[in-house]
């Protein structure tokens, strides 16, 4: 059985942070001390009832209350404890829980500092590569990562913007968009309205960019080399960029950017989530995607869309009282590295250092263009239904390398039967569920072929005449020879 959400620790720093006594607080949200007492001790639940008042009297948003974002910041603290910096500590995972739901604000700062620790770490070993080959130095990175900053952004905002949503209507209606003729349309808008003239050049005339605009010239040019829907989508997005400047810089704002690097790479980002809000409609996609029954194929033909741009989209489908299902998103080059990631569903997705080959997010690269199905268990018994698939970008000739990626989208398995993909799976056979971790240290999965280092939860006892199915599996607690 799941374990149940903890949110006695959370209701008690609440408490405290704003000055009240167990007494007082419970005269506040008209329930006695003593059961406020049970509750801060994690000895009884949280009622529904009792969030919403808690929400209203002292102006928390109940997300900061939920159990996702608990084990979000879990699944990240457990990633840095993982970390052979700490192998000589006996890191236990009860502690680490009961310290981000008591301390979530200091476990956020200790998940920065780990971040920051790993970016400098990087930084200091490509400059010794670059020394060691007698390379010149551009100079010295930031401690922070843009892409982690961003990537916590967008996970924090659940992957939705209203204000964005809304922007991308009105200029459905301004424009007179129409579903048949997007690019078109969208030509026309930029010459009335924005005086932008667009072209399409050629591949050795675009100069390494199939998206260029000349502020000068007012003169947008795109590349041959895009298919049309992605002509489609470039334009949708240099809208955005001219048409909602003070939108993108107001939401760039965010504390959680601490540097120029940051905000500008998130002003790019929510960019293209207008631009996906413009091709694909909230509600015309919320509705098309329930009645096919989330065929990704049907509805990247429908909005004359990619199938990587249809699975964005539907993670984002977050609106309140009209939400899609909850949805994970990864995407992955042929080595292991994450370039995009978010997760409503809730499964533990690694930031740092390689993810479990079990997923079949890597094995999708066996069988290139081909839809692939997974049911899959992680160490906490939550069970996630998953496909995965490759996707190459657009062709620039013959003598160009294509790149080749992989995602995956996916919900838990008690959605699974709202995607046309489960209909091959027994949902009801949740044994046949392939056991998956985050990664090899934070992983107990006690008999994995493929593990590559030992948990971080077991001391490493090695026992020189019994091998287990890997180097580092372990039989009676020790750790085979080679």
């Amino acid at each position: 059985m799941p374990e149940r959400p903890r949110l006695g620790g959370k209701l008690r720093a609440l408490r405290r942070r704003e000055g009240f006594t167990q007494v007082a607080m419970a005269r506040e949200l008209g329930i006695s001390a003593s059961y406020l007492n049970l509750i801060e001790h994690d000895r009884r639940p949280v009622s529904a009832t009792l969030l919403i008042r808690l929400a209203q009297r002292f102006d928390v948003d109940v997300k900061q209350l939920s159990s996702d974002s608990d084990a979000q910041l879990l699944g990240e603290l457990m990633e840095a404890f993982g970390d052979p910096l700490f192998e000589n500590l006996d890191i236990v995972t009860s502690e680490v829980r009961e310290l981000a739901g008591v301390a979530p604000t200091a476990c956020r700062a200790v998940a920065q500092l780990y971040r920051a620790y790993r970016h400098v770490r990087d930084s200091a070993e490509g400059l010794a590569a670059r020394l060691s080959e007698d390379l010149a130095l551009p100079g010295v990175d930031r401690s922070r990562l843009p892409t982690e900053e961003v990537s916590t952004f967008i996970q924090h905002h659940a992957n939705h913007f209203p204000d964005l949503e809304d922007a991308a209507a009105e200029l459905r209606r301004r424009a007179d968009l129409q579903p048949d003729d997007l690019f078109h349309g969208m030509v026309r808008f930029l010459d009335r309205d924005l005086d932008v003239r667009t072209s399409v050049v050629t591949a050795a005339e675009e100069a390494g960019a199939v998206r260029r605009y000349d502020a000068e010239r007012r003169r947008l040019i795109l590349s041959e080399s895009l298919p049309l829907s992605s002509r489609t989508f470039q334009l949708a997005h240099q809208i955005g960029l001219l048409g909602q400047g003070e939108l993108l810089g107001k939401l760039a704002h965010d504390p959680g950017l601490t540097t120029d690097e940051s905000r500008s790479l998130c002003r790019v980002i929510l960019a293209n989530y207008f631009a996906g809000a413009v091709l694909m409609p909230y509600e015309a996609i919320r509705q098309a995607a329930q009645d096919e029954r989330h065929d990704i194929e049907l509805l990247q033909n429908r909005f004359g869309t990619t199938f990587e741009m249809v699975c964005h989209r539907l993670t984002t489908l977050q609106r309140p009282g009209a939400e899609g299902i909850p949805l994970h998103f990864v995407r992955v080059d042929i080595a292991g590295n994450v370039s995009k990631w978010f997760s409503a569903s809730g499964i533990p997705i690694a930031r740092y250092g390689g993810a479990c080959p079990r997923w079949s997010l890597h094995t999708a690269f066996l069988t290139p263009g081909r839809i692939t199905v997974q049911l899959a268990r992680t160490i906490d018994g939550q069970v996630y239904f998953s496909i995965a698939r490759t996707i190459s970008r657009a062709s620039r000739g013959y003598h160009v390398p294509r790149a080749v990626q992989a995602i995956t989208i996916g919900c838990g398995v008690e959605n699974a039967e709202q995607m046309v993909y489960a209909d091959s799976v027994d949902l009801n056979n949740l044994e046949a569920a392939v056991p998956i971790g985050p990664t090899c240290r934070l992983c107990r999965q006690p008999d994995c072929d493929q593990r590559v280092l030992p948990p971080i939860e077991q001391p490493l006892q090695i026992h020189e005449n019994v091998r287990g199915h890997s180097f580092y599996n372990t039989v009676d607690g020790r750790v085979g020879d080679c």
